[in-house]
């Protein structure tokens, strides 16, 4: 094994409002069926990185209880495993984490007590496919002290909430701005990193004795003039899901057959937890389109250009366009919902009409079923 691997999972974003008001952005359900961090986590699997710690902070319930069993990307064995981080309050430390760098400095000994010469970083919250040793690679040849996993932003996208990169002849990192204002460069970095675990472990050191908690500004752009910090180009689908638009369009990606066949038929695979539930039931009176439909669904209505996750149902004479509907939500007869994601476990009442105008709009009525209003 040359690498162990490390996702920052702990992250919340006040871009996704209510959305991460329950859970982590790394447990956000994205396609159907997964969660964010199942793609970090398949890569690391199928990058053969046996050893992986997933570092949790915020809302980490659901995410805690997605990851309650590590069978399913195949981290059970006794050489390696996943193991779970979250902030530990001791006699020397009584803070949370205040940032990627001590998160990560707080979890030390997971790193000292390792042996592979390598680590991989990356956040829980990416949509994409990569192999982890192609990075590793390319990390080894360019002799560089840090790989940063960057992309190209397609045209049209926002780039004021990224850290852009400047590279020069050689793929060396030369500039890096964290999340500029405005920017024409759409070179941006993915939050994936490959560098050494002694070093590592010695710039975790520096930062903290410095009061800088945040691993990008702590090191990336502190030592982009003194260390090699090189840049290795991801080809291929990326997406970042920290705002509600852009885990809106990243659920709608996968309506696009193209994308589907990229991440579910084309190998390696993307993993998951597995939920022992019946196939979706389409009704007599069902209309779908253009839409994923998840197991243990009952659909009685029209279901266009949409994403409804486990255990929804649709009742009769209810129509559904252009949204995502989280799990287990009910919706009674002759509602209209457009434009619009509904929040896991609600229930939506008859004769209801909701339509997101020039905006998504996001529905979270507390479902009474549960008893919560």
């Amino acid at each position: 094994m040359k690498a162990i691997g490390i996702i920052l999972a702990g992250g919340n974003s006040s871009r996704m409002q209510e959305l991460t008001s329950r859970r982590a952005i790394a447990a956000m359900p994205v396609a159907g069926s997964y969660r964010s961090i199942d793609f970090s986590l398949s890569n690391m699997t199928n990058s053969h990185i046996q050893k992986v710690g997933v570092l949790t902070q915020y809302s980490s319930r659901s995410l805690h209880e997605h990851l309650n069993s590590s069978k399913w990307w195949d981290f059970g064995r006794k050489q390696g495993g996943l193991y779970l981080f979250a902030p530990t309050i001791t006699q020397e430390n009584g803070f949370w984490y205040r940032g990627t760098a001590d998160a990560m400095y707080q979890n030390m000994d997971f790193l000292r007590n390792s042996h592979e010469p390598y680590v991989v970083i990356a956040s829980g919250d990416g949509i994409y496919k990569l192999d982890y040793n192609q990075v590793i690679n390319r990390h080894i040849d360019t002799q560089a002290d840090i790989t940063v996993v960057v992309t190209k932003l397609p045209e049209g996208r926002d780039n004021s909430r990224f850290g852009t990169v400047t590279v020069d002849k050689e793929d060396r990192i030369i500039e890096f701005e964290e999340k500029p204002l405005q920017s024409e460069n759409r070179l941006v970095s993915t939050g994936i990193y490959v560098i050494r675990r002694r070093l590592l472990i010695e710039l975790l050191e520096r930062c903290i004795a410095d009061n800088n908690f945040d691993f990008v500004r702590g090191v990336l752009m502190r030592y982009k003039g003194s260390k090699r910090i090189c840049a290795y180009l991801m080809e291929g689908y990326w997406s970042n899901i920290a705002t509600v638009e852009d885990y809106f369009r990243t659920n709608m990606d996968f309506l696009n057959r193209d994308i589907r066949d990229y991440f579910f038929r084309q190998y390696p695979d993307i993993y998951s937890k597995v939920d022992d539930l019946p196939p979706a039931k389409y009704n007599p009176d069902a209309t779908v389109s253009n839409s994923l439909i998840a197991s243990g669904c009952i659909v009685n209505g029209v279901v266009e250009n949409s994403v409804l996750f486990k255990k929804v149902y649709v009742g009769n004479n209810v129509t559904i366009k252009n949204s995502i509907i989280l799990n287990d939500v009910h919706i009674c007869d002759n509602t209209y919902i457009e434009n619009c994601i509904v929040e896991s476990r609600d229930t939506i009442h008859s004769d209801r009409r909701l339509v997101g105008e020039g905006k998504i709009l996001i529905v979270d009525e507390k479902a009474d079923r549960y008893g919560l209003g």
